[in-house]
């Protein structure tokens, strides 16, 4: 029995729109990197990109369960000693609404080259509106 793996021609990347309103981050990212990843095909193979672009609107509705708008933080270093910065996910929701949902998919993707590259198909906006109508993208429903 001989494996399939996925060839440049095989692969046949659709563009879908996610509307984020009221949906809990996690179980949203989860979705989306496994969209992204390509693993709900049947020509997944882990070491090619077969996924999907991904646009999720209304970013800034998202919703996080539990306690965690207050005690989820989020932190990065400018490279400095002493140089840690964090903040928590109320004031990264009020001022950056994108990175929260970007920062979750980007953990659940691969830590390689492969990785990077499926990052670069998602695009989040925090509001309603997109610049990717010339692509016709596909309505997704995560619900």
């Amino acid at each position: 029995m001989k494996s399939f793996v996925a060839k440049k021609q095989d692969i046949n990347q659709d563009w879908f729109v996610v509307d984020a309103t009221d949906l809990i981050l996690g179980r949203l990212a989860s979705e989306v990197a496994r969209r992204l990843r390509g693993k709900h095909k049947a020509i997944f193979t882990p070491n090619v990109d077969t996924g999907d672009f991904i646009i999720v609107v209304n970013a800034e509705k998202v919703r996080l369960s539990g306690r965690k708008m207050d005690q989820k933080m989020y932190h990065r270093h400018s490279g400095y000693p002493g140089g840690i910065t964090s903040i928590n996910a109320r004031r990264m929701m009020d001022t950056f609404p994108e990175r929260v949902i970007t920062n979750a998919v980007r953990g659940m993707l691969p830590k390689n080259r492969l990785g990077r590259q499926m990052i670069k198909k998602l695009k989040v906006y925090a509001g309603p509106e997109h610049p990717h109508e010339a692509q016709q993208p596909q309505p997704l429903s995560l619900s």
